[in-house]
């Protein structure tokens, strides 16, 4: 067999992922990501303690981010992205914004974006400024995203959460639709699934198609975003952050 007129492989550009110590969802992310894409993800240190604010201070920590990104540099990634909601909404906007910076800092420059700052940046793209918010966390953890979107000029017109501490990666799709039916009967313009730990890839195009509005969620916008710092667009039918006619579909009429 001749393998020199297969032409192949594609080159690649590389996204560095630091992920919290708990997340399992690699393959989801991967699910955003166009072919010529490779991302390369590293975890924090792990802690034991359960998803908590305390657990969201711990994993946001500027010595942990440092470190993560050290880890990242043999393969020389052209954008970071840190994936985690309530780690990069604990410290407020100003905390956030000084994530970004340290990541930029630990890795030369190169672009950064968290899970909380990309849904502001989704947000605006859509024009939204009232959405509904699903969570897994406990009352206390999604009292603070609340807080992190008021200050910012996000308005939070119904919630709801599971008030879990553990496994909410096994949360099933039809768990996540019954929230998204409680959460949104406040008059949201969007709805936001926050964790990155929560799976959501396959729900989002149903959730869409069944609430009139767009739906977004931690992984997506981290993805959307990440890929917007490297000129490139993810991948998702039916998705109205991604998918042109999937917006149009989802525009009030």
């Amino acid at each position: 067999m001749d393998i020199t007129t297969l032409g192949g492989p594609l080159p690649q550009c590389g996204v560095g992922v630091v992920a919290p110590f708990d997340f399992a969802l690699d393959r989801e992310l991967w699910r955003w990501v166009p072919d010529e894409v490779s991302l390369h993800i590293t975890r924090t240190p792990y802690v034991p303690v359960e998803v908590s604010l305390d657990m969201a201070r711990l994993i946001s920590e500027h010595e942990t981010l440092r470190a993560a990104v050290s880890a990242l540099q043999e393969v020389e990634p052209r954008a970071l992205a840190y994936a985690c909601t309530s780690g990069s909404f604990i410290g407020g906007p100003a905390g956030e914004q000084a994530m970004c910076a340290q990541l930029s800092s630990a890795s030369g420059g190169l672009p950064a974006v968290t899970t909380s700052g990309a849904l502001l940046e989704a947000l605006a793209d859509l024009g939204v400024r009232r959405i509904a918010v699903l969570t897994p966390y406990t009352r206390s953890v999604t009292d603070s995203l609340v807080e992190y979107l008021r200050l910012v000029g996000v308005e939070v017109t119904g919630r709801a959460d599971l008030g879990l501490t553990r496994n909410i990666r096994a949360v099933p799709y039809r768990e996540v639709a019954d929230l998204a039916l409680e959460a949104t009967r406040g008059g949201a313009e969007a709805l936001f699934i926050s964790c990155a730990n929560l799976p959501t890839y396959d729900a989002i195009p149903q959730l869409e198609a069944e609430l009139r509005m767009p739906v977004l969620s931690a992984n997506q916008v981290t993805m959307w975003a990440a890929l917007r710092r490297i000129g490139l667009r993810p991948v998702g039918a039916y998705q109205s952050l991604i998918d042109p006619q999937a917006r149009a579909a989802t525009q009030p009429r």
